[in-house]
């Protein structure tokens, strides 16, 4: 019964960072009289489509890291939907807004799973992860849902580097890893948050482990959601493969 209720949460974990929301949120009002074809689209002089960005526009959502907002989601006063709040917040205001209701979200996952185990929460408090930072500085890094650019470094969610001072771990910080410099479409964004959230300082804290070797996994397994990247990916832009 213990094992199914962790599954359960997970899930519903999980499906907070899978789910793209396809409903009316998602849709920008334009004015009715545009002179806009149905797809858009407006006819210029040359004879050329083109796209007609007159009218207003409502900020909608960003797709900065898909799910944050959702998975860390938070009972805010005044605000129906955190998501939707977010969603309309410039980037400058969103850490001061939302950190600290990120933060205890966060810090109330391990307090569930640590209940669940039958184990203290305070001996399953969230742990500095693979980068080096404290609950505090991540969702500070976070809740500010514009991806960033370093112009000197390769692009990447996350590139663990090599195993620079040969301690045998390769996932632990050794000053040759690029993190949250942007995405490629072959970055495994779901696993490096899962990683990020709950892998603690090595990577894999909660990742199944059956701690009395009696066949039967002790801990949950929260740093994959065991989906990995099968689509072939296109070396040109949009790079895009061909669809499964």
């Amino acid at each position: 019964m213990k094992t199914q209720l962790i599954k359960i949460f997970f899930a519903s974990f999980l499906m907070g960072l899978l789910t793209v929301s396809c409903n009316n949120d998602d849709d920008v009002m334009l004015p009715d009289d545009m002179g806009m074809e149905d797809d858009g689209m407006m006819m210029e002089d040359d004879g050329m489509m083109g796209v007609d960005f007159s009218g207003t526009f409502a900020q909608v959502d960003y797709m900065g890291r898909p799910g944050i907002n959702t998975t860390l989601s938070f009972d805010m006063e005044g605000q129906p939907s955190v998501k939707d709040a977010h969603n309309v917040t410039i980037p400058s205001e969103m850490v001061a807004t939302f950190q600290p209701g990120f933060q205890a979200r966060l810090e109330q996952y391990h307090d569930v799973y640590a209940l669940k185990l039958g184990l203290d929460p305070m001996a399953v408090d969230y742990e500095n992860n693979i980068l080096g930072l404290t609950a505090e500085q991540l969702t500070t890094v976070l809740a500010a849902d514009a991806l960033d650019v370093a112009p000197d470094l390769p692009t990447t969610y996350f590139n663990p580097g090599t195993d620079f001072d040969n301690d045998g771990i390769i996932l632990v910080p050794d000053g040759d890893e690029v993190a949250l410099t942007g995405r490629t479409p072959s970055d495994d964004i779901i696993d490096v948050s899962l990683i990020l959230f709950f892998g603690g300082a090595q990577g894999d804290r909660f990742s199944g482990q059956d701690l009395d070797d009696d066949g039967t996994a002790d801990l949950p397994r929260l740093t994959s959601d065991g989906v990995g990247l099968t689509a072939d990916i296109s070396t040109d832009f949009p790079y895009l493969g061909d669809p499964e």
